[in-house]
């Protein structure tokens, strides 16, 4: 039986921090690693995952279904996935809006889509179909744009809503890339958020971004490789006040640092939440 991610803070798994890991055992609620990093048979990956979950709850995030694509999503890798999803049984799987292969071609990106009726139907057949090969419910995590298709005629987080109520399926909340994609297309982060359906929310992703300054403003680029920013950890803050604790992974794929510096992010989250958490009891006594 799938269990949930306890609301609490967690870090994505990097192998060089395993012996930290080993040696401190931090009090963090769950790990989170890639699933297409673990697709092989066996090796020095999997002892490793193996080894962490024994003591630490697990969430499998994908990044190669290609959900939004046009075709039809590749048997293999659904095949490779769900012998993923029996061996570690992890509390939680998620995959991206997005699309990253056409035909037999895959890039190393994750694309957006135009918000259409059509997109709409594709990514909910899509959707349907992990969920009846995995047998379990996934999360859809929102993306980060750089640019809005003159096609789309559905809101963001109308598409999305749609999506979940239609397959029933969770999503997860990437208050980073909210930011990122409010800021270069010039909307506001948080109208988005009041127009999010927060009780669907499975999980929340925080991480750094990028940002260049061109003629017309910034451009903010989702880099995953410096600390949260302010902003960030301001909106997260104002959204776990209304949605209560959820499960919050601090991503940092790129220019890793030490392990110490993960945990010292995840402990703002932790304190973050905790706040919210006192802030509502309060309010309800």
């Amino acid at each position: 039986m799938q269990t949930a991610l306890p609301a609490a803070a967690g870090l994505g798994f990097k192998p060089e921090h395993f012996p930290a890991i080993r040696d401190t055992r931090p009090a963090l609620g769950f790990f989170e690693v890639h699933a297409e990093n673990y697709m092989g048979a066996g090796g020095p990956p999997h002892r490793m995952l193996t080894a962490l979950r024994q003591d630490y709850a697990l969430s499998l995030h994908g990044v190669g279904l290609s959900i939004g694509g046009a075709g039809r999503l590749n048997a293999d890798h659904l095949a490779r996935l769900r012998a993923l999803v029996d061996r570690y049984q992890p509390e939680s799987f998620s995959e991206h809006l997005a699309w990253s292969s056409h035909g037999t071609d895959y890039l190393n990106d994750l694309l957006p889509l135009p918000y259409t009726p059509e997109t709409l139907n594709v990514v909910c057949d899509h959707i349907d179909e992990v969920q009846t090969a995995l047998g379990r419910r996934m999360l859809l995590e929102n993306p980060s744009t750089y640019v809005i298709f003159e096609q789309s005629v559905i809101p963001e987080t109308a598409f999305l809503t749609e999506i979940a109520q239609r397959t029933g399926c969770g999503l997860l909340l990437d208050v980073n890339n909210v930011f990122v994609s409010c800021t270069n297309h010039r909307m506001d982060p948080r109208a988005w958020l009041a127009d999010f359906p927060l009780h669907l929310v499975g999980e929340i992703h925080l991480g750094g971004h990028a940002e260049e300054e061109l003629p017309s403003g910034p451009l903010l680029i989702d880099a995953h490789g410096s600390p949260v920013a302010d902003p960030v950890w301001a909106l997260f803050a104002e959204t776990v006040m209304r949605s209560g604790p959820l499960p919050t992974l601090i991503e940092w794929d790129n220019d890793v640092p030490p392990f110490a510096d993960l945990m010292a992010e995840a402990d703002r989250a932790s304190a973050i939440l905790t706040l919210a958490q006192e802030a509502r009891r309060a309010l309800a006594s």
